[in-house]
């Protein structure tokens, strides 16, 4: 059974390590500050300028003006830095962040990623995607493994705008954990009760897997 929206955050939040400067994406990278483990502490930054998000406040915490780079409301963690957009760029840019967790429209099997622009539709700008590839030391991208017309989002060559090119080092989707590598997507665990076959089926690009394949542990 595919994983919900916050179970994949959860398993996101398992790649997490103690000291590390974190960046999160909007969508389902967002949730992840909901699930980072008790015996860890780490810092996530936002590219409008707060190093130290919380979590999602509850109705009692709510600050209309403490936003994360995506607008949503966010809590400022104990230690929190709040500077101006430039500063944060440049923290970004000076490979600073050790781990940026994104969402994209599709990767591919070389580690490109989509994540900004779909041709025809009306979008808002690209954020800070672009520097965040860049500039991070290591990305992961989670998303759906396929579309909601079934379409699979794990390519053999991008056919959308690229955000990044060989950038991407881990996917997690509601279907499975992969590493990208040698040219190739590396199956490395799979959603409860998700056989290897319906993730061979929905993966378009060149996927590798080496014997038996451990289910996640959420």
């Amino acid at each position: 059974m595919a994983l919900s929206r916050e179970q994949v955050a959860m398993r996101v939040a398992q790649e997490l390590q103690d000291g590390y400067y974190v960046n999160l994406g909007i969508g389902i990278p967002t949730l992840v500050a909901n699930y980072v483990p008790d015996d860890i502490e780490v810092m996530l930054q936002s590219e409008n300028g707060l190093l130290g998000m919380g979590q999602y406040p509850t109705k009692a915490e709510l600050d209309a003006d403490m936003i994360n780079a995506g607008k949503e409301t966010v809590t400022a963690a104990t230690g929190a830095a709040i500077f101006n957009s430039a500063d944060s760029f440049a923290m970004i840019r000076g490979g600073h962040v050790d781990l940026t967790v994104l969402g994209a429209f599709e990767v591919d099997q070389n580690g490109n990623i989509a994540s900004w622009m779909i041709p025809k539709k009306l979008i808002k700008g690209m954020g800070g995607a672009m520097d965040l590839v860049a500039g991070a030391k290591n990305i992961i991208v989670t998303m759906t493994h396929a579309s909601k017309h079934g379409e699979s989002k794990l390519l053999e060559s991008c056919s959308l705008p690229l955000t990044g090119v060989n950038c991407v080092k881990k996917i997690v989707t509601d279907l499975a954990v992969l590493e990208v590598k040698d040219g190739a997507f590396h199956l490395i665990e799979r959603a409860p009760g998700v056989s290897v076959d319906e993730i061979i089926s929905k993966t378009a690009g060149k996927l590798l897997v080496d014997g038996e394949v451990p289910e996640m542990v959420l």
